[in-house]
């Protein structure tokens, strides 16, 4: 028992002297607060898209209604001008000016829906730059674990450069500056 106990005893006085590891301990810190505030905006930016997905799905259904009222007053004009009907002239007159009505109205409806689906896509864009940056920031806490396990110095670096990264990636997602990369996005996706 006592050679158990001697050989984990070493390592961690070992490890209680090294500069390595508390420089990981910090950068793990620093990574792993970063990492967390950005998780909180990502969740705020995929409710916003939730959000904005919604909108557009009841505007394209608005416009489909918008459709069938239109269809079914074309359908009425020309059933009335097949029956020649005394006094169907008013009544074909306000089924045209309904028929007009509703094309102006779906035209609305649908630049609001495809409104709703360009900020959907934009909002999306800082959603896939919050993903690459947690994923980033994950690889470099693990990388860090292997080098305070390690001692490699190299590995630090290494680490300390990815973690880098997704710090960049990550503030320029909360400044709303896209630094998107759609090769990485092809690869993750």
């Amino acid at each position: 028992m006592s050679d158990i106990a001697e050989t984990i005893q070493e390592p961690l006085e070992q490890a209680g002297k090294s500069n390595i590891n508390s420089r990981v301990a910090l950068f793990v810190a620093l990574t792993a607060t970063f990492m967390a505030l950005c998780n909180v905006k990502d969740g705020n930016i995929v409710q916003s898209m939730s959000q904005a997905q919604a909108h557009g799905i009841d505007a394209w259904s608005y416009y489909q209604a918008k459709s069938t009222k239109q269809a079914i007053a074309e359908n009425t004009v020309g059933l009335l001008k097949e029956q020649h009907a005394a006094g169907s002239d008013v009544q074909i007159k306000k089924y045209e000016d309904e028929i007009v009505r509703y094309e102006k109205e779906k035209e609305t409806i649908k630049t609001e829906a495809e409104g709703f689906q360009k900020q959907y896509d934009d909002i999306n864009l800082f959603d896939d730059q919050f993903d690459m940056t947690e994923a980033l920031l994950t690889i470099s806490i693990a990388m860090f674990g292997i080098t305070s396990l390690t001692q490699k110095r190299w590995l630090l670096y290494f680490s300390g450069t990815v973690s880098l990264l997704g710090f960049i990636l990550g503030l320029a997602a909360f400044m709303k500056i896209s630094l998107h990369s759609d090769f990485i996005s092809k690869i993750l996706g």
